[in-house]
């Protein structure tokens, strides 16, 4: 399926539904696969030839303000972990820190401040917090003036084994200048750039992304976007070369019968047992490296206008989840190394995973149009990535998986792949994930409008907020999504302009959303707009014009056949998860802190306690279901919006459906701390029949989301009793 949705998006098909009763109010409505790339938009930069035009587009840092519940993940995020952690981390102290030297050498230097920059920074700019800005620009300010003769920038990080550069770091600090590029328009971000791409443009291929690097090699699409992004907006010739040389450079994950010798990552399977042929079909199977390396063919694509590259991408993503993504949430049970025999929803994902997935299906849905990677990136934001964080959003920890009964400081390998305390609730841990999750909700925020080449807007992620940007020939509009999205099906638009002005805007319809309809001020339009494609309405503009898209939500159920034949059940856009009543033990992080975690001599550890999160209900149920008439199984009961504008809590949760269900005696923690391994579904059980509550996944941070069905009749197993 998706590769014929790749076919389609490399095609540029569109389908075109006209509306002629409406000619005469000057109002046009069709619907289109992707936005067409017949013109360029003269307002907002896009690709530049030779590469291949971009249907969307997307708009400057502080273009968007976020509303309600977003609104809310933000603020709690720079009142939280993220927006304290300079005081917190050892990486962040500024004191012999290798960003803020002169010379580019110093204790503490390598991916932990800009990957805490990407969120800290950008936050900041949308919720307009001085404060923030300002400790930003000490940084940004240290990265400029760091640039030496050469061109290279950053920390020294040179290898004694070759003499090659790391660029991983500086990978991610060029996201950070860019953003503050297009909040600020500092030119000093384009010179360095500029110097900093001749200077690699000039490192033998031998030495660019060199394997000793073990990060760089499956990374630079990173590295990739920037060279694009700086392209597009100095048209210099000697990018494109650069480009070239990235990709040529970089790990091919165009590459699907890979030796076990260049598969990169740590490489294990269960009881030691040999590595599946199916193995071979990735360069790389590091949670974190698959969820941003996965795209870098589709990136090169724009260049190389090869449709193999794109289709190469698509592909990736399903490999991943073939093998290892048999689960609801949107992710795959990676933990942090994919396993062969470790496929139970029981598996998880890191939180740097999480993001940065929702990352690459931002950048992926600007490549292509491709309404499949909005819908993902939704699914990961709202069914898996809240429950990653403490509600405070204080502490967080590094797996979350869609089966997880337990959050606790314990070692539970090798059930998961990480040996220490990986479920703990730390603000002090997880190195990684404590500084990159903030860059989740900013750059979700960044992306929920973009763009056209038309000239117009585009509705493209969903959730409240508003967007202030240029259409037609430069005329500023202001457009205000005021909703409870996901958690509601209609969406109320708000057109503001100082005059009328004519514009096209378009609006996403989701492959769930299958009777979904349109009302212009009030009036219902004969629009019949069909799922997977953009409702286009071009028309003239006026001040306080209001649109209502009603996305209607209807139950399904998904069964994961590789997963034992269990079943998650969908709600629109929302999963839904077992209701575990949620018992906190709050702990001193200094003891329950990973290996490598560093934290300033003066942190006070008082001040940010750890969570253990211990069931205090029931877990082991099964779903009695009727799947010909779904509707019978379940109750929807809608409960009043929380006055913090929080849902994703399990007391807070405004959707609440009610089934039937049987415990499973069997099904217990078995002996690593986890939740027991699923079993064949139907299953068969003695208990009473009992009525259960489910809350959306994202609410739910201790849940079972892949559910065993009860069965009664002679096809229904008895399991066996966990171990």
């Amino acid at each position: 399926m998706q590769k014929l949705r790749c076919l389609a998006v490399i095609a540029g098909c569109l389908f075109m539904i006209s509306c002629d009763n409406f000619k005469e109010h000057k109002l046009e409505i069709s619907t289109v696969v992707v936005p067409s790339v017949a013109s360029t938009n003269a307002n907002y930069v896009s690709n530049r030839a030779p590469l291949t035009p971009s249907p969307l587009i997307k708009l400057p840092l502080g273009a968007i303000k976020p509303g309600s519940w977003l609104k809310e993940s933000l603020q709690r995020q720079a009142d939280g972990l993220m927006g304290n952690l300079g005081e917190i981390s050892a990486w962040l102290q500024k004191e012999d820190n290798a960003w803020l030297s002169e010379d580019g050498t110093g204790s503490w230097g390598w991916e932990e401040v800009p990957y805490w920059l990407k969120g800290y920074a950008n936050t900041g700019y949308i919720l307009q917090d001085s404060l923030m800005i300002k400790e930003s620009q000490i940084w940004f300010e240290a990265a400029l003036k760091s640039q030496r003769e050469d061109g290279n920038f950053g920390p020294k990080m040179v290898s004694d084994r070759d003499g090659s550069q790391d660029f991983w770091s500086n990978m991610i600090m060029l996201y950070c200048l860019q953003s503050y590029y297009e909040a600020t328009q500092d030119q000093r971000v384009i010179d360095l750039m500029t110097n900093y791409f001749k200077y690699q443009n000039s490192v033998p291929d031998d030495k660019m992304l060199s394997g000793v690097h073990y990060w760089q090699t499956l990374r630079g699409g990173d590295n990739l976007y920037s060279v694009i992004w700086l392209y597009n907006r100095t048209g210099d010739k000697f990018l494109l070369d650069l480009a070239e040389k990235i990709h040529r450079t970089n790990a091919d994950w165009t590459k699907h019968d890979n030796s076990l010798d260049e598969i990169h990552n740590h490489k294990e399977t269960r009881d030691g047992s040999e590595f599946p042929e199916w193995y071979s079909k990735l360069i790389d199977w590091h949670n974190v490296n698959v969820a941003q390396g996965f795209r870098e063919p589709a990136q090169y694509y724009q260049l190389s206008k090869n449709k193999e590259d794109l289709k190469a991408t698509y592909d990736d993503f399903k490999i991943i989840r073939e093998y290892f993504g048999q689960v609801p949430g949107g992710m795959f049970g990676s933990d942090e190394n994919a396993r062969p025999g470790y496929s139970d929803p029981r598996q998880g994902v890191e939180t740097c995973g999480m993001v940065e997935q929702m990352n690459s299906d931002e950048h992926l849905l600007r490549i292509t149009g491709d309404i499949f990677w909005a819908d993902h990136a939704e699914e990961v934001a709202f069914n898996t990535y809240p429950a990653a964080l403490m509600p405070d959003f204080r502490s967080l920890r590094y797996i979350t998986s869609p089966n997880m009964v337990m959050n606790d400081d314990q070692d539970h390998s090798p059930g998961i792949a990480n040996s220490g305390p990986f479920l703990m609730m730390n603000p002090f841990s997880s190195r990684c994930c404590q500084h990159n999750h903030g860059q989740g909700w900013a750059y979700f925020t960044e992306n929920l409008f973009m763009a056209t080449p038309d000239n117009g807007l585009a509705a493209v992620l969903y959730a409240a907020g508003s967007v202030t940007a240029k259409v037609n020939a430069g005329k500023e509009v202001t457009i205000t999504n005021d909703s409870n999205y996901p958690f509601t099906e209609s969406l109320d638009f708000t057109v503001n302009t100082s005059k009328p002005v004519k514009f096209p805007l378009y609006f996403r319809i989701p492959a769930w959303a299958k009777d979904a309809s349109v009302a212009l001020n009030g009036k219902e339009l004969e629009a019949n707009p069909s799922v997977n494609t953009y409702l286009r309405i071009n028309r003239e503009w006026n001040d306080g014009d209001k649109i209502t898209l009603t996305l209607p939500k209807e139950l399904s159920l998904r069964t994961w056949e590789a997963n034992n034949n269990s079943v998650s059940l969908d709600y629109g856009p929302l999963t839904f998860s077992l209701k575990i009543d949620e018992e906190y033990s709050k702990e001193d992080s200094a003891q329950t802190a990973i290996w490598d975690s560093k934290w300033q001599k003066d942190a006070d550890v008082s001040k940010w306690p750890s969570y253990e999160i211990h069931p205090a209900s029931p877990w082991n149920y099964g779903l009695i279901l009727d799947k010909n008439n779904l509707e019978d199984s379940f109750t929807i009961e809608t409960k009043s919006w929380p006055d913090d504008d929080y849902p994703f809590t399990v007391d807070a949760a405004p959707l609440v459906i009610k089934a039937k269900g049987k415990r499973i005696p069997q099904w217990t923690i078995d002996q690593y701390g986890l939740a027991g391994e699923l079993q064949q579904s139907p299953v068969k059980s003695e208990d009473s029949s009992e009525t259960i509550e489910l809350i959306p996944m994202g609410a739910a941070r201790l849940r079972i989301s892949a559910f065993p069905v009860i069965g009664e009749d002679d096809n229904a197993t008895v399991w066996n009793i966990t171990k």
